[in-house]
């Protein structure tokens, strides 16, 4: 019963969907664990670019079965127009779509609260997508969310929603001086949505169980990274849900005891959106010129990603959060050309040397990094689907970082495409 976790290394955009992809390819289910809508999983097939918000990246395989699980924060209008867009372009979403009936939903002063909150941080903003996942998380954790199954019990969910929305406008008249909601407005519109996803509506950790127990390979993947956790991320710049490999558990509802890897997906170098420290951040030309090359913007926002070199400090803490028994590293090309590719091996806190990550942000933002430089390679490795033909000191990158890491590379994303990637190791058996 293989089950196989792939997770973010890093602070998320690590190139996860690319990866899912291949990996669909060979697993029976495919199943989404946490986050929202403010991902974006990026797949090109045959150069055409295909960006996935909630629906998992298996969907683009036929025969395949996709979980959206009870982790996941669903905004339906969203949801259903990914699947129209999806169905528009000849992608088939039929019985191949299972979501969870005990997710919980996005609703629309979950949106308003979030952008009225932000505005009011300045400076000290998280750099929100604005799209209500946060405050759909809170009213989760406070036992008053509304989740898929409430929508399909209309009696229940008009009196939920009543005391919902009555809370929510009291809170932003007095607190922000924002207009409010009618909770007939939201009640009928929200009706529409769950008769349009009532036939999807099911037990994934039931489904996902019983494909586990008959043998069938099993895709877990998450959204984010790790590095944007709640629990072990950068706290408070980070998300709201369990974006490490643990969250898989609880995201879908199976026992840990299913889980027989997690992978981590690391970028060749590293980025970030929004606010939070950032040790290894590149404010400079060459950072600037990775944005470029690495086409470094949000696949949801468009927003500039900041860059900068591999951080092993911070990807140590990973690989120790999620057991990570292997990785892949992706945009290996996007690093061609260097004379000189530096990596994060310590920082300098406060005077002395540490290879820990530190669990204050505040420390975090006080860390300079320490440095070694390795030979870069001037050949392109663009497209290159075999070990032996990347450039010798490509190769020797590659075996820095699992040497540093104590794992292997399982893979090696070479440029966008799906086929554009080298496989050091499987992980589903043919």
């Amino acid at each position: 019963m293989p089950a196989l976790v792939v997770a973010g290394a890093q602070w998320g955009d690590e190139g996860k969907g690319k990866l899912v992809d291949y990996l669909a390819m060979r697993a029976r289910i495919v199943a989404r664990y946490q986050g929202g809508h403010n991902a974006g999983h990026t797949v090109v097939i045959n150069d055409e670019k295909f960006i996935l918000h909630l629906i998992p990246s298996g969907i683009l395989h036929e025969g395949k079965l996709c979980v959206i699980g009870n982790g996941v924060v669903i905004d339906p209008a969203c949801l259903i127009e990914e699947m129209d867009v999806l169905i528009a372009r000849g992608v088939p979403i039929g019985d191949n779509l299972v979501i969870s009936q005990n997710a919980h939903l996005i609703m629309p002063y979950h949106m308003a609260l979030e952008a009225a909150g932000e505005s009011l941080m300045g400076a000290k903003k998280i750099g929100t997508t604005g799209r209500g996942i946060g405050p759909a998380y809170v009213d989760k954790m406070a036992r008053c969310g509304i989740r898929m199954a409430d929508i399909l019990n209309p009696p229940l969910f008009r009196e939920r929603l009543r005391v919902n929305v009555e809370k929510a406008n009291r809170l932003l008249a007095c607190l922000y001086g924002a207009p409010g909601f009618d909770p007939d407005e939201v009640f009928d519109r929200y009706l529409g949505y769950a008769k349009r996803l009532e036939r999807y509506a099911g037990n994934a950790g039931e489904v996902i169980d019983r494909a586990l127990r008959e043998g069938q390979n099993v895709l877990i993947e998450g959204a984010q990274g790790t590095l944007l956790d709640i629990d072990h991320g950068t706290y408070p710049y980070v998300t709201s849900s369990s974006a490490s490999a643990g969250g898989a558990c609880t995201g879908l509802g199976i026992g840990p005891a299913m889980i027989t890897k997690a992978m981590g997906v690391i970028k060749a170098y590293t980025t970030r959106v929004g606010g939070g420290p950032f040790p290894t951040e590149l404010d400079d030309e060459l950072g600037e010129q990775l944005r470029r090359r690495g086409g470094e913007y949000g696949a949801t926002t468009g927003r500039p990603r900041r860059c900068g070199w591999l951080d092993i400090v911070s990807l140590t803490h990973s690989v120790r959060v999620n057991g990570f028994g292997g990785f892949a590293l992706t945009k290996l090309d996007i690093l061609d050309g260097l004379d000189v590719i530096k990596v994060c091996t310590a920082y300098m806190l406060d005077g002395k040397i540490t290879r820990e990550f530190p669990a204050d942000a505040a420390a975090l933002e006080r860390c300079r990094p320490v440095y070694e430089e390795l030979a870069g390679w001037k050949e392109s490795t663009a497209g290159v689907r075999r070990w032996e033909d990347l450039p010798e000191n490509a190769r020797i990158y590659v075996g820095w970082i699992e040497e540093r890491l104590g794992i292997g590379a399982d893979m090696i994303a070479t440029g966008q495409r799906r086929d554009e990637l080298i496989v050091k190791r499987e992980n589903f058996q043919p």
